[in-house]
């Protein structure tokens, strides 16, 4: 049913030290709206600083997309206190705007209305708008304002060295990587309990279509909200964030050097599809950095992906083949609408103990046949997770199992895990989050989805966004900052506006040949 872990927990509960030291980020996108709803129509507020050089206040596919970062933290308290001082400033920078509390947008015109994230005249700043530019002309714009959650997650250095036996980060660099590789076919195979649990997208409203059929079935409420019974994601499913042409790309994770050597093929590989855009219009204005598979390789869609730090310049694959996997990211979570900040402690523990398991369980090489197949059982539960008797399948095999029993023996073993790191913390926060998540596979109607559909169904998705975005506002612009001051926020935005000019007055090419220099 599920890897045997007893092993490996049995060694977890004699060395629990060896998780002292984990380290998180998060990453939030929020979309701003006007008071009706309606994306807001203003640019990023130029108080807030620039997007192109801030540490913690950016955007990402559009000027109304925000996108809020933490420091790197160890402690998950404090993690989340930053995540909400950033919440709290921007709530009284919006004046009448509010941030969206969902994954999927609602109030939406026509794609051509939504303009690009802008990052000012620098090389760099307009390569980033136009590669926004290529994703709107490949995939629209609509796609590209659906929002998550990113949670990144390391393990530390006291981990490898007694799980892998390595001296330090360096030297140890292919063994640590070779764990984080691990964790990630793991999550292939099981990370499905992210969207069953919180997944929180069960409906869209009928203008994100645009007038567009689908296959889904949806069934449609009185206030005209399209919606799937028992779905949990759609924000994950095909309607949402994710690209089939990507699909034979061949990407595997059984080894760092053939992950690369697939990305790094796939931006260098023309397609046919894209190539019939066009990388330049007919006045000689870009549509897109070039008619490749992926752009950059960023526009790789993956629930998961292995993360370092990059060096100026340097490109994401080449500094995972310089230092190793620093750090992994997970792309799985819809918004939390049931949190102000889009994720809660429950969240981020219920992560920690999910990753930790994943990095112990035996995880077999996978194709990248095996790849596709574990997409089967991600479908099932975005569209049906909560479906009376579903079952999960094993493997690529037909064999399939109810998805309460594979639910419940997970938790089994995230329950020992759990014993570990309260017994670190003298407390029971993990074991209660346990408690509290299990209960979930035995009454579905306590997922995200299920109790956010509840109201959906009686308010409309709308009604419940501006409800919630409203509550948001009010309570996150009355709170006082916890860990950063209004002075650092206001330091920071005239640091980050000085460093934009800095890399403006740097340029020395021309973007042609920038973005020449950029495909080399």
């Amino acid at each position: 049913m599920i890897p045997d872990v007893s092993q490996a927990l049995s060694w977890l509960e004699a060395h629990p030290n060896a998780l002292n030291g984990i380290s998180r980020g998060i990453e939030r996108e929020t979309l701003r709206v006007k008071p009706d709803g309606l994306l807001a129509t203003t640019g990023h507020p130029d108080s807030l600083g620039s997007a192109l050089t801030h540490k913690w206040i950016t955007t990402d596919f559009a000027e109304t997309l925000l996108e809020f970062i933490t420091p790197v933290e160890q402690d998950i308290d404090r993690l989340l206190a930053l995540l909400r001082d950033v919440h709290r400033h921007v709530s009284r920078d919006l004046g009448e705007e509010r941030m969206w509390p969902f994954s999927m947008p609602c109030f939406i015109g026509a794609g051509d209305e939504i303009e690009l994230a802008q990052y000012g005249s620098s090389n760099i700043g307009r390569m980033k708008t136009l590669y926004r530019q290529g994703l709107k002309h490949r995939y629209g714009a609509l796609m590209q304002t659906i929002s998550g959650v990113h949670y990144n997650f390391s393990l530390p250095l006291s981990f490898w060295q007694e799980w892998a036996g390595v001296k330090d980060m360096e030297s140890g660099k292919a063994e640590i990587s070779e764990g984080y590789l691990r964790l990630i076919r793991n999550y292939y195979r099981f990370g499905w309990i992210i969207p069953y649990l919180f997944g929180a997208s069960p409906a869209i409203c009928s203008s994100f279509l645009q007038g567009k059929e689908s296959s889904l079935p949806f069934e449609r409420s009185e206030k005209g909200m399209l919606y799937l019974p028992y779905a949990t994601s759609l924000r994950l499913s095909d309607l949402g964030y994710t690209n089939k042409s990507q699909n034979n790309l061949g990407i595997t994770f059984n080894d760092l050097p053939t992950y690369v050597d697939a990305l790094k093929r796939a931006i260098k590989t023309p397609s046919k599809e894209y190539a019939e855009i066009g990388v330049k219009d007919r006045d000689g204005q870009y549509l897109q950095l070039n008619a490749n598979v992926l752009q950059i390789e960023n526009e790789l869609y993956a629930p998961i992906r292995p993360k370092r730090v990059t060096a100026s310049g340097e490109a994401p694959s080449d500094a995972l083949l310089r230092g190793g996997i620093e750090y992994i990211e997970v792309r799985s979570l819809d918004i939390n609408p049931f949190s102000p900040i889009g994720i809660d402690a429950q969240q981020v523990r219920f992560l920690d103990l999910f990753l930790i398991w994943c990095t112990l369980a035996e995880a077999p090489e996978m194709s990248s046949a095996e790849l596709l197949c574990t997409r089967k059982n991600w479908n099932r539960v975005i569209l049906e997770g909560r479906k009376p008797g579903q079952t999960i399948g094993i493997g690529c095999e037909d064999t399939q199992k109810p998805l309460v029993d594979v639910g419940n023996a997970l938790f089994r073993d995230l329950k020992r895990v759990a014993e570990t790191l309260d017994s670190n913390h003298g407390d029971r926060q993990y074991q209660d989050v346990c408690e509290q998540l299990v209960a979930s596979f035995d009454d579905p109607e306590l997922t995200y989805s299920a109790r956010i559909l509840h109201a959906m169904k009686e308010n409309g998705m709308g009604g419940t966004g501006l409800a919630l975005a409203e509550q948001y506002r009010h309570s996150m612009a009355e709170e006082a900052l916890e860990v950063l001051s209004e002075e650092q926020f206001e330091k920071e935005a005239i640091r980050s506006r000085m460093a934009q000019q800095e890399i403006e007055a740097s340029d020395t090419l021309s973007f042609e040949d920038f973005l020449a220099s950029k495909a080399g």
